[in-house]
């Protein structure tokens, strides 16, 4: 028969059935996360204004820069083939925390360069800021960072490390009264909590330790190599500039309660979806380091849910039932997912599904696999 070589911005595009799936049900599960569209205001802005963080007002508000949303869109690769998309995959979107994975990648980057010898050792050791000199933080490792264990204490951008304390997200909370409330520190290493103050203090200390900005980096490093578009933009606010041998530059935030964050497409965040399940290889070049990879997916001990960054779906969390194991994925408020099923050679981008319906957007996907 006539070879198949329609292709879209790069991706070679193969029929549903052709990459082993069902298609009128792989076409009803895309229908459900249409049909199921997030209702987070479309404006932002005033998404944040009306406490969608649940922060108490003036301490949490935005002080980074806002886009709205538009319509539900995603994207389903197979085995590096592009079998559906939806929405317009082209626009650039708030990504929120997906953003914190992607500094997971820049750490690999700073590790694999040598300028991070060792993800254990204290952050002070190479991070004169200050920011890691009270008794309380002395003793944090990049390590605790990654896996937000790091307990660190203090105030960064205006925003004080309590904002976030008692935050429940996927079923992890910490032993939750309310949100925002000041509770006792722990030491760092034995306290799991999702809280952006602590992810912005990982930014920084990057960018302490590459003296660049990362979207600088990540753009070199990265997204030039796999041929993302050059849409995407990392905001940080409008107070964290800082001046590194004489250059003023700012401090990336990795999340958008307060604005900012990684702006992008579907598009682009499909090929860090391939690149990951490549592990790290892009067209035999590698990227990434495999085992940098590897440790992003590694259990933290005390939130074997969760890795460097990125979300695990084992037996501990298993936040998508339908899936495996070994599903990770980076997830954004909205809802948003990067999901990347190595079993099934699937990387899947959905953007602005309501919360709830995320589980049956992805028990529908696999259960359209006919292969399996």
């Amino acid at each position: 028969g006539m070879v198949e070589t329609s292709s879209y911005m790069g991706w070679p595009m193969i029929s549903a059935k052709k990459a082993g799936f069902n298609a009128s049900g792989l076409d009803a599960a895309v229908r459900f996360a249409v049909d199921r569209e997030s209702g987070m205001n479309r404006d932002i802005g005033a998404a944040l204004e009306e406490g969608h963080f649940e922060e108490p007002w003036p301490i949490g508000k935005t002080i980074g820069p806002v886009k709205n949303r538009a319509d539900p869109s995603g994207i389903i690769l197979r085995s590096g083939n592009l079998v559906m998309k939806w929405g317009d995959v082209e626009r650039v979107d708030m990504t929120f925390s997906i953003s914190k994975s992607y500094l997971a990648i820049c750490a690999g980057i700073a590790v694999a360069d040598g300028l991070i010898p060792d993800v254990n050792a204290p952050v002070r050791d190479l991070v004169k800021d200050g920011g890691f000199s009270s008794a309380q933080n002395q003793e944090i490792t990049w390590t605790q960072l990654l896996q937000l264990t790091s307990e660190w204490e203090g105030t960064l951008w205006d925003k004080p490390d309590w904002i976030d304390h008692n935050r429940v997200v996927n079923g992890n909370s910490a032993y939750g009264t309310q949100k925002g409330v000041p509770r006792q520190m722990q030491r760092p290493g034995t306290y799991w909590e999702y809280n952006d103050v602590r992810v912005n203090c990982l930014s920084l200390a990057l960018m302490h330790i590459f003296r660049r900005p990362l979207p600088e980096v990540l753009k070199e490093r990265i997204m030039d190599p796999i041929g993302a578009s050059d849409t995407w933009e990392w905001h940080g606010y409008d107070n964290s500039w800082v001046e590194i041998d004489g250059r003023t530059i700012q401090s990336v935030s990795g999340g958008a309660h307060w604005g900012g964050g990684l702006w992008i497409s579907a598009l682009d965040h499909a090929r860090i979806g391939q690149l990951m399940l490549n592990k790290g290889v892009w067209n035999g070049k590698r990227i990434l380091s495999a085992a940098w990879i590897e440790a992003c997916i590694t259990p933290c001990p005390i939130a074997p849910g969760y890795g460097y960054l990125w979300w695990l779906n084992n037996q501990d969390n298993r936040i998508i039932p339908a899936a495996s194991n070994s599903v990770f994925f980076a997830l954004g408020v909205g809802s948003q997912l990067l999901y990347i099923d190595p079993d099934n050679e699937l990387v899947i981008v959905v953007r602005w599904i309501e919360k709830d319906s995320v589980a049956g957007f992805f028990e529908r996907v696999l259960a359209s696999l006919s292969d399996i």
